[in-house]
């Protein structure tokens, strides 16, 4: 999920658009894009369209609902709930508990519908409590797939300067680690000045380095640049095949850690092979047999 574009669920004449597009995933959008007249049709049309996706329709389909105390969380839970649906993006969660509630409503309805897998969720961090709490957010429920930067809302509220690499990359770092206590992904949140293509690249790839699965794009002009930014260099996937290999004639001479290119290798530098030479793998760039220790 190099890439997830934002679609504003009051543009249905977007949706297929979108989902004919590049980016790895969509992420409809009923919260702030949707004005407050036009939720209830946001909705429904949202609804209508998603039901009619198959399942694995070849992107990674979410949902950013309303938050819970909005008044249309349940409606938008109710709508939205079909067999294409990946991921509930929910929005300013304060605590484990509103976790919770997310998974619980997502479950009421999962029975009514006689969904047989379990939708997952996205967290926002995009408060300063929930920048505090945002390890137990993150392991609030088995659900929660990963958490997700909110920038706008986590900031500007604190007159911080959004376009400030230094204090982009605490929050990055801090947000990563959380996620890693959960053993979940963390996804970068939005660029919004969508002309400066050399900031949104330098942001990308921080948070590549930082560990992030993917950055978040407003605009499709965004999405090239993700995919490229967090696409396994030629460079990673070479040195990652060799260190697969490497390990292969460790493990049948019974040896832990070995040498690869001057670098000590261990069980976690494998991990981390394994995972570049999998997304490799999943774009193409590799024969699939290639991803792991054989």
């Amino acid at each position: 999920m190099r890439s997830k574009l934002f679609v504003p669920g009051s543009r249905p004449e977007l949706f297929e658009k979108a989902l004919k597009g590049a980016a790895d995933a969509l992420s409809f959008d009923l919260e702030d894009a949707v004005d407050v007249a036009m939720k209830d049709t946001a909705r429904k049309e949202l609804g209508r369209f998603l039901q009619s996706l198959p399942p694995n329709p070849g992107k990674t389909i979410i949902v950013r609902v309303n938050g819970l105390e909005s008044g249309y969380f349940e409606e938008d839970i109710a709508a939205i709930m079909c067999p294409a649906l990946d991921l509930v993006n929910i929005p300013k969660p304060e605590s484990p508990e509103d976790v919770k509630a997310c998974a619980a409503a997502l479950a009421k309805v999962e029975r009514r519908e006689k969904r047989p897998e379990p939708v997952g969720i996205l967290a926002n961090i995009e408060s300063p409590r929930a920048y505090r709490l945002a390890a137990e957010i993150a392991t609030a429920s088995p659900r929660v797939e990963g958490l997700q930067v909110g920038y706008g809302d986590l900031i500007e509220p604190l007159n911080i300067e959004r376009y400030n690499p230094r204090m982009i990359e605490a929050i990055l770092v801090h947000i990563r680690i959380a996620a890693g206590e959960a053993g979940v992904w963390a996804y970068d949140g939005a660029f919004a000045n969508i002309k400066d293509t050399a900031g949104y690249i330098a942001e990308a790839e921080m948070s590549r380095r930082l560990g992030y699965l993917g950055k978040s794009c407003i605009h499709p002009t965004q999405v090239p640049l993700a995919n490229q930014v967090f696409r396994p260099t030629d460079e990673e996937i070479a040195h990652s095949l060799r260190v697969v290999e490497a390990a292969r004639v460790a493990a049948e001479k019974g040896v832990g850690a070995f040498t690869v290119e001057g670098r000590m290798i261990d069980a976690p530098f494998i991990r981390r092979a394994e995972r570049i030479l999998d997304l490799a793998g999943k774009l193409g760039l590799i024969p699939m047999e290639e991803r792991t220790i054989q």
